[in-house]
């Protein structure tokens, strides 16, 4: 079992809820969302910032490696009688990537985690359509307090130097904004959205 199997489900708390909406609510004023839209959310944990757009987006992919956590967003789902979301057992530092494609890739405090993060940046851009939207939100770069001595994770993100993968992976039109600040303890950490597209010339289906 991994910590985030054994957090899964108490993971939903007040301040994890109020983060989910205010990164929804910047996705809101940064990408033209369409009810059309078919939206993959990686690392999508319990699938907070989901249900926080599902009302904008057609069909949502949840794809997350922990098992528990698959399981509570699972349940989520069922209890919402949510037809249009799915839930999928997806890491792509390991597995191949889907067949499927999308046009609205989005995720939340999860590329920290990621060991090889221009791997699945390149990934997110075979697997958009031409003209689809990333949309990511994680923490600015940080001095290792967050997540304490020992974690296994990236000290969030120079912005500059996240923009430059981005752009190395194929993305254009790239935005990285403030979207939320979190507090731990005594500090406080901020939260970017970084936004960016594939370009229409360049389609998924020509990978």
């Amino acid at each position: 079992m991994t910590d985030f199997d054994a957090r899964a489900r108490t993971w939903d708390d007040p301040q994890k809820i109020e983060r989910a909406e205010a990164v929804a609510e910047a996705i809101r004023r940064s990408v033209p969302l369409m009810p059309t839209m078919c939206a993959l959310e990686y690392g999508a944990g319990t699938g907070l910032l989901s249900f926080s757009l599902r009302d904008a987006l057609g069909p949502i992919t949840l794809a997350d490696p922990s098992a528990g956590m698959r399981e509570v967003a699972a349940g989520k789902i069922e209890a919402a009688g949510a037809a249009d979301m799915r839930v999928v057992d997806l890491d792509l530092t390991r597995d191949p990537l889907p067949a499927e494609h999308y046009e609205l890739i989005f995720s939340l405090m999860t590329l920290h985690h990621v060991p090889d993060v221009p791997k699945v940046l390149a990934a997110f851009h075979a697997l958009l359509d031409g003209g689809g939207w990333l949309a990511v939100a994680d923490l600015d770069g940080e001095d290792g307090s967050f997540h304490g001595e020992g974690a296994d994770v990236h000290h969030g993100f120079e912005r500059g130097a996240l923009r430059r993968m981005l752009e190395h992976a194929g993305f254009a039109d790239v935005e990285i904004s403030d979207c939320y600040e979190m507090t731990k303890g005594d500090r406080t950490y901020p939260v970017f959205l970084a936004c960016a597209r594939k370009p229409p010339a360049a389609s998924a289906h020509g990978r």
